[in-house]
């Protein structure tokens, strides 16, 4: 199976359009773009199970960086900056490396991140 049977490939390549520029990616919003965030748990355990790249079923911060390219083999690797900030929304146990939970993890603190409290702002902000 590849990411392209469980996403679209227009979705794939708008998303890999927004965030070109170093730095300029964000984890929500390519999830969003890419189609991701519309997923069911099962499928993106098996989105996670193509991205990790060693099979190690986990993605380490040394894999995270190329996770651009994973999409598209010319795609430009994140930054060190980026790649500790999607680690950090995606580990949700603070063991340094994303699990396949890690990814549904992230998904759900997006859709909280998305319903502003009574008083306006948001969690996670």
């Amino acid at each position: 199976m590849s990411l392209t049977d469980l996403l679209s490939p227009s979705d794939i390549a708008a998303a890999l359009r927004d965030c070109q520029a170093p730095d300029s990616f964000s984890p929500k919003k390519f999830f969003q773009i890419s189609g991701m965030s519309k997923k069911s748990s099962s499928q993106l355990k098996e989105i996670f199970r193509i991205l990790d790249n060693d099979q190690s079923g986990f993605i380490e911060e040394d894999e995270l960086k190329y996770f651009l390219q994973r999409f598209e083999c010319g795609a430009r690797v994140l930054t060190s900056s980026e790649t500790k900030t999607f680690l950090a929304a995606a580990d949700h146990d603070g063991d340094g490396k994303i699990g396949a939970e890690g990814i549904n993890y992230f998904k759900y603190r997006m859709r909280v991140e998305m319903v502003p409290d009574l008083t306006g702002s948001t969690p996670f902000a």
